[in-house]
Parts: structure tokens; sequence; C-alpha cells
């Protein structure tokens, strides 16, 4: 999708075929990407994660129909036009199709609320494609908000984000709520740590003088085809591994993990998974564990404005999920590498992996050295120094997804 621009009333009008309103499209709703700092690939196993969304967003600009058809329109022409009924068993497009997150969205408002009407909606986003900075989930979010403001319905935040979060598995992938959560209950100026079952947010200033810094791999983070397999793979991984140790541990077969590691220390589940699961299940086993326990001890360090003990739990994940979870990419860990040496405290690859981003820490004052590093020592090697500006960039920490002002 391009970078976002205002969505004028004559684009609308192109978009659609349609006369153009005196006053441009009659609403825009915009849904911010999302950087997970820290808790990679735990949310499904329902212990707490620590995201804040981004400045960049989807945006969706929408007419309410009086009927039940929607009608979607990208600004990026990749993304071909689609279009199908709001009901509650919407057919899917093919896989992969960017189409099938704003179906998820209405599939799932559709089982809450009948006889929802739907929208001709023109989206555009400044968000990187495929890049672990929750582009589907946004889009997922943006226009679940077009179809409720056009049907004049409201819904707790809470409640929407936990409709959203399995409702966004329509598209096959089995993953948690941190991206629907972050995207609709962030604030400004602030990380969230997320905790599930049940859901709840509590925020955590950025110190000032920190700052973040996202970089795309330039490998993109497919959630269809072999990288959807192999991400559902390690849900299933991770409930046998718990299921395994709950055993040995004498606990029920359907305890969670946030209950099993309050039965236990890290140190003696560890112990245990060793000695009773295999060595694929316990790497596993370690990193869901480990990964929890440094969500607390970061969300403790960026309370106490500690940047250096901040850094070291976001190595720390990085070298987990390249070794024990197997999700990075040698790009990915080329960026990680680079970004040190350039004078990040610390990085680790962020979002699902298999490609996607990196999110670095440093002091505010370092970051344009840290960024003219990567450009000159990755992107230019690779041919994309003419788009380093899109490839990597600060990230703030922003609101959560609105209504904008007409």
């Amino acid at each position: 999708m391009t970078p976002h621009s205002e969505i004028s009333s004559a684009a609308f009008a192109r978009a659609f075929g349609v006369p153009a309103p005196p006053s441009g499209p009659a609403h825009v709703v915009r849904a911010p990407g999302r950087v997970n700092l820290i808790g990679e690939h735990i949310d499904y196993c329902g212990l707490p994660v620590l995201p804040m969304a981004l400045r960049r967003s989807v945006r969706i600009a929408f007419h309410p129909r009086s009927d039940r058809e929607t009608r979607l329109v990208n600004r990026d022409p990749r993304f071909a036009p689609s279009a199908f009924t709001v009901h509650e068993s919407i057919p899917p497009a093919p896989a992969g199709d960017w189409s099938n997150y704003p179906r998820a969205a209405a599939q799932a408002l559709a089982r809450r609320f009948p006889d929802l009407r739907g929208v001709d909606a023109l989206v555009e986003s400044d968000l990187p494609i495929a890049a672990g900075l929750s582009s589907s989930s946004a889009l997922v979010v943006a226009m679940a908000l077009a179809i409720l403001h056009a049907n004049g319905v409201s819904v707790a935040s809470l409640e929407l984000m936990e409709l959203l979060g399995k409702g966004e598995r329509y598209v096959g992938t089995a993953g948690g709520g941190m991206d629907q959560a972050i995207i609709l209950g962030a604030q400004a100026g602030y990380a969230s740590r997320i905790d599930f079952h049940p859901l709840r947010l509590t925020p955590t200033a950025v110190p000032a003088d920190w700052q973040f810094i996202v970089a795309w791999s330039l490998v993109h983070a497919e959630k269809s085809g072999a990288a959807r397999q192999a991400y559902n793979e390690r849900t299933q991984q991770c409930d046998e591994a718990r299921r395994l140790v709950a055993a040995r541990l004498g606990q029920p077969a359907d305890i969670t993990y946030p209950a099993l590691l309050a039965a236990a220390s890290v140190e003696e589940l560890l112990q245990v998974a060793g000695a009773t699961l295999s060595g694929l299940l316990s790497r596993r086993f370690r990193h869901v564990v480990t990964e929890g326990a440094r969500v607390r001890q970061a969300e403790a360090a960026m309370a106490a404005q500690d940047l250096t003990a901040f850094a070291q739990l976001l190595d720390a994940s990085h070298q987990s999920l390249q070794d024990d979870y197997e999700v990075s990419h040698p790009e990915l860990d080329r960026l990680v590498e680079l970004a040190r040496e350039a004078g990040a405290a610390g990085a680790r690859l962020t979002g699902a992996g298999f490609g996607g981003s990196i999110v670095a820490l440093c002091r505010a004052e370092r970051a344009p050295e840290v960024m003219a590093a990567l450009g000159e020592r990755f992107y230019a090697p690779r041919g994309a120094a003419g788009d380093v500006g899109r490839h990597v960039f600060t990230a703030d920490p922003s609101a959560g997804a609105e209504i904008l002002p007409a």
C-alpha cells in the first residue's frame, strides 16, 4: 500500500464512479500499525506482551450503503478491487488475497450484530506490507470501525478487541489477540502490557530520551502458505509441551501457561521440561516461559527508565527467537548485528519472524547515526538505498484507532 495522504473526495469519486460529495468522503478511520517491543510468540499462549502503536497506519475513507454489499478499492494498484456481502458466513477470497482481512472483520461483526449494512471503502496505508508491523490487523480493525460507524453501532473497546482477535482467524492463522488489542487500545506516549483471560491493558510511559527504531529486512513475512504452516505448528508445539510438563508436575492437562508459571518458578519449569520433553519441544517451551518472564522485567525496566536493562532483554529475546523458537532469518540477524554495531543498545526481531522487521533501542541522540549506518551497510548493498526512508524509521508511541473528524 502507498504512503497515505488525505483521501480526497475526487479520489473517492474516481474509485467508485459516483459524483464527488461536496465535503469529501463522509468519514475516515485510522488504524495504526504496531511494534511489539517484547513478548514474541507468547500471546497465543495466554502470556502478557508489551507492544506500542505506530504513527504509520491504515486509513479507510468510507460511505455507508443502503444494502449489505461492501465494495473495496485499494489505492495501491497491486491490490485488486473486491466486493462481498456482509453476512455471518462470508466466502473467502483466494488464500493470500488482501480482501480476506476486511472480510474477516465483516464476518466477525455480522455474527455479533444482525442486519448490518455494507460500505464503500477506499483503503490506503503507509505501513510496510508483510513486515511484521501488523498491517493486516490494522486493516481488520479499520474495516470493523468503518462498518460499525456506518451502522451507528457501538461496541465496548475490550469486547471489540476480543471479537476481532478471534475473527481474524478467518484468514487461517491461529494467532493471539495482541495486535487487535494494541491497535484499538494504545495511548500516545505509552507502551502497554497486554494481559489475556481476561483481556486488559496496562500502560507504561516510554521515556522521552529513548528512541525505538524499526527496520525492515526486505524479506516479506507472509501469513500464508509455508509461513502460516510454520506459525501454526509452533502454536501446536507450545500446547503439547505445556500439557506434558503439566502432567509431569501433577497439574491438570488444561492448565494455562500463566497458571503454570504461577505454580512453579521458571527454573523449575525448565528443569522439568528438560527431563520430560524432546529437544524440539523443550526449546519451544524454554522460549515461551523465558520470554514471558522478560516481558515483566522489560516493563519494570521501562518504568525505571533503565535503558541498559531493557536493551539486554531485547538481545536475549532475539537469541531465544533465533535458537529456541527458530523463527529468525539471516537478514533479520544481520540487521540486529548492524544496529548494535552502529550504537543501538539492543535489538531483536519483532513480529512473527520468518522475515519482517527488527526493533532496536538507543538514546534519542544516537538514532540518526544508527539509521544512517543501516542505510549504508544493509540497504545500499541490497540495492534499496533509494527507498531507505520507507524501510527504516523511528517508532514513536502512537494513539490507537479512531474515526477522524470530518
